[in-house]
């Protein structure tokens, strides 16, 4: 019996949390700790990948996280993350992080970053995870991208040898 999985829209990949940035979030500076912002991009990527693939995930890697301007005490902060690319167990989620003064009106982007999710069973192995049909000309980009990142961080783990990663060395060719 073969089970056939769904091919998912980013739409249906997708969420949206906010967070207010409280005392016990702040460092004696009064700006968000960056741990903290990680946690909430960790919890906004974790539900975008459950959403996607009806199953639970867990986190495999997090790439490269800058921190841009700080975020304040009192501000909220706005997540943004959706599925990128799907492929066998695992999920590429992109995500952006907004932070607004709600008072002065002052919102700007914060960070972006790129997390990777695996799908599991109940017992806690690696499931299939559905495919993923890229709807706009920003999702097709960044889906494209997405096979590039992931030979990246195969060989960054040494999972994979450089001279397998066919799409990096094309980038080059």
């Amino acid at each position: 019996m073969t089970t056939q999985l769904n091919i998912k829209k980013p739409s249906q990949s997708r969420t949206i949390m906010n967070e207010m940035v409280l005392p016990n979030d702040t460092n004696t500076l009064q700006n968000l700790m960056g741990g903290r912002l990680l946690h909430f991009m960790d919890i906004a990527a974790a539900i975008a990948a459950q959403k996607h693939s009806g199953k639970t995930v867990v986190t495999a890697s997090v790439d490269s996280v800058s921190f841009g301007k700080s975020i304040k005490l009192g501000d909220v902060v706005t997540l943004q993350a959706e599925v990128s690319r799907s492929f066998n167990t695992s999920m590429e989620v992109y995500i952006k992080v907004w932070a607004e003064n709600i008072p002065t009106g002052e919102s700007f982007l914060s960070n972006e970053a790129y997390y990777t999710f695996v799908a599991l069973d109940r017992n806690g192995s690696p499931v299939k995870a559905p495919a993923l049909e890229p709807e706009t000309e920003e999702e097709v980009k960044r889906y494209d991208g997405a096979l590039r990142r992931r030979q990246l961080r195969l060989i960054l783990a040494g999972k994979m040898k450089p001279d397998e990663a066919t799409e990096l060395k094309a980038l080059f060719a």
